[in-house]
């Protein structure tokens, strides 16, 4: 090689480094989410799936029995609640055949909580049923906290952020 092509093939050099390292480095930081405990993931996410059945079809009995009584639903634009009778008459006042809930596939985590229950993260979207023309629905984020009560699972605390 020619003492001054030397420079030019340094920085090609240099240049092809730096862009297989980035590829790498954004490699390394795709995320795949896998439950710790396969049986609380299972637990949680068919309690996840009999909460919102009775939600997208009104069984407001339902409902209340799955929630605490000390029930804490923060919502990005609703504020807090802290009424248990408040969220299911805010459900029934404005909720039920208005507005179904979806989960997103394979959105789920679900982390356990030493003596408590689990946490269970994911995402969502609720679709408006008396939109004509079919509303768009985005998905959101959701946090539930789940106290396992003797293998009693209630909804403690719920962070719905849209």
């Amino acid at each position: 090689m020619k003492k001054n092509n030397y420079p030019l093939f340094l920085i090609l050099i240099i240049t092809y480094s730096a862009c297989f390292s980035q590829k790498k480095v954004l490699k390394e930081t795709e995320y795949k989410y896998v439950p710790d405990n396969l049986e609380l993931y299972n637990t949680i996410v068919v309690m996840d799936s009999t909460f919102f059945q009775a939600y997208n079809t009104c069984n407001l009995d339902k409902q209340a029995a799955i929630y605490s009584d000390n029930i804490e639903f923060y919502h990005d634009k609703g504020g807090l609640m802290t009424v248990k009778q408040d969220l299911i008459d805010g459900t029934k006042n404005n909720i039920c055949g208005k507005v179904t809930r979806e989960v997103v596939k394979g959105s789920i985590e679900v982390y356990p909580i030493k003596d408590f229950g689990a946490i269970e993260m994911g995402l969502h979207k609720f679709h408006n049923n008396t939109d004509k023309e079919g509303m768009f629905s985005h998905s959101s984020k959701f946090i539930i906290f789940w106290k396992n009560n003797n293998n009693i699972w209630t909804i403690t605390k719920v962070v719905s952020l849209h």
